[in-house]
């Protein structure tokens, strides 16, 4: 299957000489080829934008909400297609990629709610006679730049509906290898009654992607994936007058104290480590447990890592399905021999599992790194995989200065029944999430996603107020009307031509 860009509300062919593979990562098998979209199809499809954006900037919010409440409702009918679609191009197990389209549902959820979100603010009499009034203005054309790892929640959740439903037109990059679920939702703007040009979704590789992060009809990008290339886009749109929200690794750690229940702790970390096999920005990927409990803990993570079942993402059944790459497995494959000769010890090691009659498809087992010291860069640097790696440490200071020494500062947590370590860990933490006994701190749409330090690139984050403050402008509008008194008081003549 041959897939097609939507530029102007059309599938389009595309005049691209290479294509990139997908793969159906839970099998090993290509199931489509995306188009590596020219530099003049993205020229088109910010063409098509500029020209959708006067019209659209001009319709009213309450029409504009509307639309998105017909999208939220084709998502909810649409729901089962592109759960299978998400599962069968990411490798997401069916709870994992069901979760994953309704956080995008979720995201048209806050869309819908842009009336009250876009108000401004008012003032009378800032001085004698004089009205302020500040108002939020849609921008024109913005952009988004996706990962693979969540093909509907980010481009379809933290991108699209929030910057179109400020007003704006869009164009979104997804990624090369999971590029079909945006295409799916594309269609799904049309058929809510979104207007031809306000939504483009064009796949391309990053020679073509550069385009947007100069050209001047684009006013803003959105970006998700590494710190690397998240600076260099952080660097370039700025340079070039752009609004720039730049999302990048992570590393989240999490410090696991001696009065911490083991079981509902362990339970609790199994489901932040390797759901979504652990390709998630907010997966737990590194423990820092007290001495004390440090062995009981490990025991019970192997415990439960060995009831979990490893399959296919549309099985049903399945617990962990396969990474979302064969490139993808090999980086992690060698990230865990690396940790083994950096010295930690592999309580769990899941390279060379074996799925019966899945035996082409990309998969790794459980990972447990125990004893991982802090110059081993196992644990400092992002692997993306269901890898996890516990640190020891002695103190509730200690594992503090641990996890703040990290480099990234996406989230982190605590597991602890005391509520003073809780306060003071929640005030002194780096992360931008915490998680007090909550692995995976990620907010509801109505609050930002706030990472910090090399995960995060800008000044206002995702979703939440920010993302209507970074899709909009304000305006303040002063006003003074002179009044009835002084207009009788005034003698108007007439000019008699006379110089």
């Amino acid at each position: 299957m041959i897939l097609k860009p939507f530029i102007n509300g059309q599938y389009v062919d595309s005049a691209a000489e290479t294509f990139t593979p997908v793969y159906n990562p839970s099998t090993g098998e290509e199931i489509a080829k995306s188009p590596c979209c020219t530099r003049g199809e993205v020229a088109q499809a910010v063409a098509a934008a500029k020209a959708a954006y006067p019209a659209w900037r001009d319709t009213p919010i309450k029409k504009r909400v509307e639309l998105m409440f017909n999208l939220h409702r084709l998502i909810g009918e649409n729901l089962e297609e592109l759960v299978l679609t998400l599962a069968t191009e990411n490798g997401k197990v069916w709870s994992e990629a069901e979760g994953d389209v309704l956080k995008a549902k979720e995201m048209v959820d806050l869309a819908c709610s842009a009336q009250s979100l876009l108000m401004g603010e008012s003032l009378m009499d800032t001085s004698t006679g004089y009205d302020t009034t500040l108002y939020r203005e849609p921008m024109g054309v913005f952009a988004g730049i996706a990962p693979w790892n969540f093909p509907a929640m980010i481009p379809m959740g933290w991108m699209a509906p929030l910057a179109i439903v400020c007003g704006n037109a869009f164009i979104l990059k997804p990624a090369p290898t999971t590029p079909m679920t945006s295409l799916k939702m594309a269609q799904l703007y049309k058929e809510a009654g979104f207007p031809d040009g306000v939504l483009n979704v064009v796949p391309c590789e990053p020679d073509a992607a550069e385009l947007l992060l100069t050209h001047p009809d684009v006013r803003g990008i959105t970006f998700v994936g590494s710190t690397k290339v998240g600076l260099h886009v952080y660097a370039t749109a700025a340079a070039h007058g752009k609004r720039v929200q730049a999302l990048c690794q992570a590393k989240n750690h999490a410090l696991i104290l001696e009065d911490a229940p083991i079981t509902r702790t362990a339970a609790g970390i199994i489901n932040s480590s390797f759901g979504c096999a652990g390709e998630r920005c907010m997966a737990l990927p590194v423990i820092v447990a007290q001495e004390s409990i440090a062995d009981k803990l490990v025991a019970e993570l192997v415990r439960l890592c060995n009831q979990r079942k490893v399959g296919p993402a549309y099985d049903k059944t399945s617990d962990l399905g396969p990474v979302g790459s064969a490139k993808h497995k090999a980086f992690v494959s060698g990230w865990i021999q690396k940790g083994i000769d950096e010295g930690a010890t592999a309580v769990l090691d899941g390279r060379g599992i074996t799925v019966p009659g899945y035996e082409n498809g990309y998969y790794l087992g459980h990972t447990i790194l125990d004893h991982v010291t802090p110059e081993m860069t196992v644990g400092q640097q992002e692997i993306f995989g269901p890898v996890l790696c516990v640190k020891r440490v002695k103190s509730f200071e200690e594992g503090l200065a641990v996890m703040n020494a990290n480099p990234y500062a996406n989230g982190s947590v605590i597991f602890t029944q005391n509520g003073h370590y809780a306060r003071e860990f929640a005030k002194r933490t780096d992360g931008g999430m915490v998680g007090v006994n909550v692995g995976i701190p990620v907010p509801v749409g109505c609050f930002p996603f706030s990472g910090h330090k090399q995960s995060f690139f800008g000044d206002l984050h995702c979703h939440g107020k920010d993302a209507f403050r970074f899709y909009t402008k304000s305006k303040n509008v002063t006003v003074r009307w002179f009044d009835e008194e002084e207009k009788k008081n005034t003698t108007v003549t007439s000019w008699d031509g006379s110089l």
